[in-house]
């Protein structure tokens, strides 16, 4: 340690040392001045620190395979038929470059940049911390319903090992079903009785009103795949980030597989001509150009807030404009490229069972428990197939599932950092996944599947479109576009040319195209709403069912202007004065940067200074 100096002036009392002088010679010349005070030094948060990626490619894996999920599968095959075929994708790539890519960008650089989790993040506008929590309410609702769909792939997993298949034409209890072994049907499907009376048990329930009896093959099914989701989950990112090496490729190489296979069927053809058909009246439709939006919101996983929370355990210099085009391109590309796998199996059953290839098609859970694995029935080594196929959907399940889950534990464990220790950390884990397995428990009796709809209708309907277009407005408006681009300039650091015209491209989307494309977008799910009544099959929703669903999506979307009304009565002077302080970040704010600037290493090198008499005699004269 250095001597202090000392003063050699004859009789006069020294005065007490003086604070050492340092002088910093490798300090980096301070910042321009920011439009709001720098943060103050903050003490450490109490509790574990957050974790971070362990590689670059766990990152990109795990956003791939959130936003690859089932829809990519059971959904856009079907819409893209439905809308002209080929001429749906010019609709599904606008919306894709005006709302897809910029609102994808937007969660992503509020997560990395802020490194909290979707409520905590909101520091940068406290007015709008409601929108994290309408996020949160949102991704439980999903997380829901989401495993019920992984116990439908679990339990059909299980009863592919038999042989024959349990809803083929092949199995004893199914002959009454079928005319021949070529599997034309009288009346129901051996797959559709199948899944309607031993998957589901809907026949012995009338409506939501009377849900029966819980299904118990199911529900130990249900309670499998929570505990896979606990299991994986149960070291946060660090375990999660090591399964995606596997649930993330591995649907990938499937319908690879598929489509190799079904290019080889007899009719294979049919199904993709099918697929690709072009009908270019379709593309004056509104309801092609909505479905196209909804499509791209919900496969990218926009709203739900695990895009926000696993960019928030990213290096603050990660390029997210690059993984964003990288993750939101490829999850659109997958889409396209299921269709063929689907469609070409499926027009081999049309043309075995010698009916239109329209005849076979459905979406959702229809075409993935109904009409596909009874075309995979058809195929020699039939139990092979169906094991490849559903083993395939539980991992895409799995993965979009891990990203909802660790967006509602971020957002609790950031406002709440004692919780990060370890044994609190999987206590809170396992209490959410028992939790939501009891509640689960009402969606696989008899009478579920109507509860499911419900569910799935009205949670991720217009409250996930207000959502998103509250944060769009609210990053643009109230935080500020311009500071917005700055931020992601100063995360990437050296900003290539292609980088800097791109972010000029996002500017203008989110101040102009991606606000009023989804404006259009809650609109028409406004006047689909008011229109017939929902329906499962040939069930009617009654009115207070309707309603319920109604009363779910509106509460989730209420916490938006709850949470702003409760921000504005904590700021003090006239409301123009409360609304401006609640637009301004709060002094903990960029604790990123504060992060990452903690870790340049700075040398003080310590010097002494001796001073005479003369030196301090001005001092003292005055």
């Amino acid at each position: 340690m250095p001597c202090t100096g000392h003063l050699a002036t004859p009789g006069l009392r020294a005065p007490a040392a003086p604070p050492e002088p340092t002088v910093n010679i490798f300090q980096a010349p301070s910042p321009a001045p920011q439009p709001w005070p720098a943060p103050p030094p903050q003490p450490p948060a109490p509790g574990a620190p957050r974790d971070a990626w362990a590689g670059k490619h766990e990152f990109l894996l795990s956003c791939l395979g959130y936003s690859v999920g089932l829809g990519n599968v059971w959904r856009f095959p079907y819409l893209c038929y439905r809308n002209g075929g080929g001429v749906f994708l010019i609709p599904y790539f606008v919306m894709l470059f005006l709302t897809g890519l910029p609102l994808f960008l937007m969660e992503l650089s509020l997560g990395q940049y802020g490194a909290t989790g979707p409520v905590t993040v909101w520091k940068c506008c406290p007015l709008l911390k409601g929108i994290g929590v309408s996020m949160l309410l949102v991704s439980s609702l999903v997380s829901l319903y989401y495993t019920v769909i992984l116990a439908w792939a679990f339990y059909y997993l299980g009863r592919s090992f038999q042989n024959p298949l349990p809803w083929s034409c092949g199995a004893p209890r199914n002959k009454p079903l079928c005319q021949n072994e070529s599997g034309n049907v009288t009346g129901f499907s051996a797959s559709e009785t199948f899944w309607n009376e031993q998957v589901l048990g809907v026949t012995h329930s009338s409506g939501l009103g009377d849900p029966g009896a819980v299904q118990w093959p199911l529900a130990l099914c249900l309670l499998a795949a929570w505990a896979v989701v606990f299991l994986c989950m149960l070291k946060g990112i660090r375990s999660s980030g090591k399964v995606v090496y596997f649930t993330a490729t591995f649907p990938y190489l499937v319908l690879l597989i598929l489509l190799i296979r079904g290019a080889t069927l007899d009719g294979s053809i049919d199904g993709v001509r099918f697929y690709l058909s072009s009908d270019w009246s379709k593309l004056q439709s509104a309801q092609v150009w909505s479905d196209a939006a909804s499509q791209i919101f919900y496969s990218l996983g926009i709203g739900f807030g695990g895009l926000l929370s696993m960019a928030s355990y990213n290096k603050f210099d990660n390029n997210v404009v690059r993984d964003t085009l990288v993750i939101a391109v490829g999850n659109c590309c997958t889409s396209f490229f299921a269709g063929f796998a689907i469609f070409s199996v499926l027009g081999h059953m049309a043309r075995t069972k010698q009916v239109p290839v329209g005849d076979v098609v459905d979406s959702g859970p229809g075409l993935a428990f109904v009409a596909y694995p009874e075309a995979l029935a058809l195929l020699p080594g039939s139990t092979f197939w169906s094991i490849l196929f559903f083993l395939m959907l539980f991992t895409l399940g799995v993965d979009t599932l891990f990203g909802n889950i660790e967006g509602i534990l971020t957002a609790i464990l950031d406002e709440f950092p004692a919780l990060r220790n370890g044994r609190r950390k999987t206590a809170l884990l396992g209490a959410f996944c028992v939790t939501s397995y009891l509640l689960g428990l009402l969606l696989v009796t008899q009478g579920g599947i109507f509860w499911f709809t419900l569910i799935d209708t009205y949670s991720t309907g217009f409250g996930l479109i207000i959502i998103a277009l509250f944060m769009c407005l609210g990053v643009a408006f109230c935080y500020g576009v311009n500071q917005f681009c700055q931020d992601i300039v100063d995360m990437i650091c050296r900003c290539p040319p292609w980088c800097s015209r791109m972010l000029g491209y996002f500017k203008v989307c989110w101040v102009f195209f991606t606000p009023c494309l989804l404006l259009f977008t809650l609109i028409y799910t406004f006047l689909d709403l008011s229109g017939a009544a929902p329906r499962y099959g040939a069930y009617e929703y009654p009115a207070w069912g309707r309603n319920l669903g109604i009363c779910v999506g509106v509460f989730t979307c209420l916490q938006i202007p709850l949470w702003a009304a409760a921000a504005l009565g904590r700021e003090s002077g006239t409301l123009s004065d409360r609304f401006q302080k609640a637009t301004q970040p709060l002094r903990s704010w960029r604790t990123a940067t504060a992060r990452d600037a903690a870790e340049v290493v700075v040398i003080d090198v310590p010097f002494t200074i001796t001073l005479t008499s003369s030196d301090l005699a001005g001092s003292y004269e005055s």
